[in-house]
């Protein structure tokens, strides 16, 4: 009587197989394996693709069973046999497994989910689309896990890869494949030991997740101009772009600039074939491109909807080297990071806390459509080194969000080189002092960028010309920082309630500097502000509102390529100290409180145009440089000082014509100290409405010909008064004294 036949005749018998393995249909066994199927595993196995297992019947009651992986291979696997097996080298240390079996040898076995039996057969492990490294045999970092993740990212029928143990990697891995989940469960990952990177590698990461090229290049001059802020763009021939395909796009480098300055470098997709030369994509341009720009389009095949998360990585050592970022620095061949991504769409990294990194902890370049979302990092071996000790750097991307994240002693929590449309929110770094600073922009055209509720360092559009040092639409709310530095060619930046608040250890003076270019500000406190200009691309005005400043000794507040009004609204500006604005371009002070000590140096002012219209003046001599002709308005402005010398409005004896306009004004002055004294140069003043109280009028010597003077309707009041003899240019008129 056969194996088979005894089974039939005693259901609850036991038979050894011919090789060497265990067959049992034992009450027990079948139960237990029944039991296995029904909590998850029956549809995968009346599921299974017929290349790998056939499917088993409903009521089949050859149940195979073993105690180990080991075990099972000793086993050959007939077409469709079900395998219990009760850990992969002990009972229970990979849970329960179940395998079918398949004679098809053509499956490669890779020790984990396909394990090779008996005769060259195959057992295929049976699952939900969910397995973790222990059906590898990994229960921890003592053996590498490389193959186990290249053996379960490259199974298709795996959708979520689960990590219960700590684990080490030692390859550097490239994936194409999409739609995964890997979660770590919160293990830590080691990866000592791992192969060397090759040299300026930030991809060479432990995963690598890369979109393929389709081999389709389209390269064109523009046969109209692109407008800015438009989706359809015109192209040669728009059947060469099918609707739903991905590109990599970018534009010729920008005439006369940095050897990689280009407007446009994005990740997009084709949304409509217009006509038979134009098509839409989904990304509204961020610059403007003229007639004759050249166009380079590359057709990728993008990897998506992958998503890493719940881990917690060391990089590999050693961690000691250079500390300027000179070369050669071996570590950017040793260390390691966790994370890549490129060409990709709707990839995503949550929970990710790494320390001693190398390059970024998330790296992504043409990207689009990602979240990355309560992650660290914390410490990394450099912050001097280029592109070294980053959280997470993102390089021709869009659409993305990066929250709730922090960095301690790192170069940049994030970076947005060349990107588009992302938002960054409630993410603090600290440990500025090591060098670093959280949040910084390349400078490489990005446009329409979104800070809101973040603390660390902020550096805008500051890596140099290479590049072309330019942004758009920067917009940054409820920001904390002892730093904050946006002096570039930045157009239309966008502050709301930013503090800078001044450290000793880092900048005892809260540095603000922004570029007068459609600057508006909001709400924001500082210590040293610099109002520069490197562009004049805005059509807005550049306003600073409801602003607080306290300005170190001998500021240049605005200075000399300013040639954009700049207007103060209702701020607060204090230490006002041989302060200076030298820009040509007007600058008007609206309701403000301007103070500085009573013994400080003028406040010089070159524009040709100042005016401060009401607020208060407060211990500060106003000083009209004449370098260019000039008009100085002062209108219900609340003049006073207690400095017992000098004038509170006066001027340099430049060679420029001065008109001033002094009008609703009252000055409180002790005496020594002058109200007005306008002794040189070419003035026409017209002082009318205002009252003067104690100290001196010093206007004769500043109004010989062919200067005017209108000195009428006023009220002073214990002054003493030198003011040219009325004639032909000079008309004084009811004017009220008193003692």
């Amino acid at each position: 009587m056969t194996d088979r036949s005894i089974a039939a005749a005693d259901p609850y018998a036991e038979t050894v197989a011919p090789e060497g393995g265990a067959r049992s249909t034992s009450r027990r066994a079948l139960m237990a394996g029944l039991g296995a199927v029904a909590l998850g595993t029956a549809g995968s196995l009346a599921g299974a693709a017929s290349a790998q297992a056939a499917p088993v019947a409903m009521g089949a009651k050859d149940i195979t069973r073993a105690e180990s992986v080991a075990e099972l291979a000793k086993i050959r696997a007939r077409d469709g046999e079900v395998a219990i097996v009760a850990g992969y080298r002990k009972p229970g240390d990979a849970g329960l497994l179940v395998y079918v079996g398949s004679e098809d040898a053509k499956v490669e076995a890779n020790g984990g989910t396909v394990i090779a039996g008996k005769r060259d057969t195959r057992w295929l492990l049976q699952h939900d689309g969910t397995v973790d490294f222990r059906v590898f045999g990994i229960t921890g970092p003592e053996t590498p896990a490389d193959d186990a993740l290249d053996a379960m990212v490259n199974d298709t029928r795996i959708r979520r890869i689960e990590g219960n143990t700590d684990l080490l990697f030692r390859r550097r891995h490239r994936f194409t494949r999409s739609h995964l989940e890997i979660d770590f469960g919160g293990h830590l990952l080691t990866t000592d030991g791992i192969e060397a990177n090759t040299h300026d590698n930030p991809f060479g990461a432990v995963m690598f997740f890369t979109g393929v090229s389709k081999d389709v290049v389209v390269e064109h001059a523009l046969a109209e101009a692109w407008p800015e802020l438009t989706d359809a763009v015109a192209v040669p021939d728009a059947s060469k772009f099918p609707v739903g395909s991905w590109w990599a796009v970018q534009c010729d480098p920008v005439a006369g600039g940095g050897a990689d300055e280009r407007e446009l470098q994005r990740f997009v997709q084709v949304t409509q074939q217009i006509d038979g030369n134009h098509i839409r994509i989904d990304y509204l341009n961020g610059w403007p491109l003229e007639k004759g720009r050249k166009l380079s389009w590359r057709q990728m095949d993008p990897v998506a909807g992958v998503r890493i998360s719940n881990m917690r990585f060391l990089g590999a050592g050693p961690f000691d080297g250079p500390t300027d970022g000179s070369f050669p620095d071996s570590r950017e061949l040793t260390g390691s990071h966790p994370i890549a991504f490129e060409y990709a769409i709707h990839c995503d990294v949550a929970d990710v806390h790494a320390s001693r990194t190398w390059w970024p902890v998330i790296m992504r370049r043409w990207n689009t459509h990602f979240t990355t979302e309560r992650c660290s990092v914390e410490n990394p071996p450099t912050v001097m080194y280029g592109g070294a000790g980053y959280l997470t750097q993102q390089i021709y991307s869009l659409y993305g969000r990066v929250s709730d994240c922090t960095s301690s002693n790192a170069r940049h929590l994030n970076d947005l080189t060349a990107s588009a449309y992302c938002i960054v929110e409630n993410c603090h770094g600290d440990g500025d002092d090591q060098g670093g600073n959280p949040f910084t922009t390349h400078g490489q055209y990005e446009h329409d960028l979104t800070f809101i509720g973040n603390s660390g360092l902020m550096d805008i559009a500051n890596s140099g010309a290479q590049w072309g040092t330019s942004a758009k639409r920067i917009t940054v709310r409820d920001h904390v920082c002892s730093w904050f530095v946006a002096g570039t060619k930045i157009s239309d930046l966008t502050l709301e309630n930013v503090r800078v608040i001044a450290r000793s250890t880092f900048d005892p003076q809260a540095t603000m500097t922004i570029n007068a270019d459609g600057a508006q500000l909001r709400g924001c406190t500082a210590g040293l502000l610099a109002i520069g200009q490197r562009s004049t691309r805005s059509s807005r005005p550049t306003v600073i509102e409801d602003c607080t400043f306290a300005l170190p000794k001998d500021q240049v507040l605005v200075q000399t390529p300013v040639t954009a009004p700049v207007s103060f609204v209702r701020c607060t500006i204090t230490g006002i100290d041989g302060a200076k604005a030298r820009g040509s371009g007007p600058v008007e002070f609206v309701d403000c409180r301007l103070s500085g000590p009573a013994t400080g140096a003028p406040a010089e002012f070159g524009a040709a145009k100042v005016t401060i219209r009401g607020g208060s003046v407060r211990d500060v001599v106003l000083s009209a440089t004449a370098v260019r002709d000039q008009s100085v308005t002062l209108e219900g402005v609340e003049l006073g000082t207690e400095r017992t010398e000098g004038a509170l409005l006066t001027r340099a004896a430049g060679s420029g014509v001065v008109s001033w306009r002094v009008n609703g004004v009252t000055s409180t002055v002790p005496k020594g100290a002058a109200h007005i004294d306008i002794g040189a140069g070419v003035n026409h003043a017209r002082v009318t409405g205002s009252q003067f109280v104690g100290g001196r009028l010093r206007m004769a010597g500043g109004f010989a010909e062919p200067s005017t003077l209108l000195y009428s309707d006023c009220v002073e009041r214990g002054v003493e008064a030198d003011l040219s003899e009325p004639g032909e240019r000079v008309l004084v008129a009811d004017v009220l004294t008193s003692a």
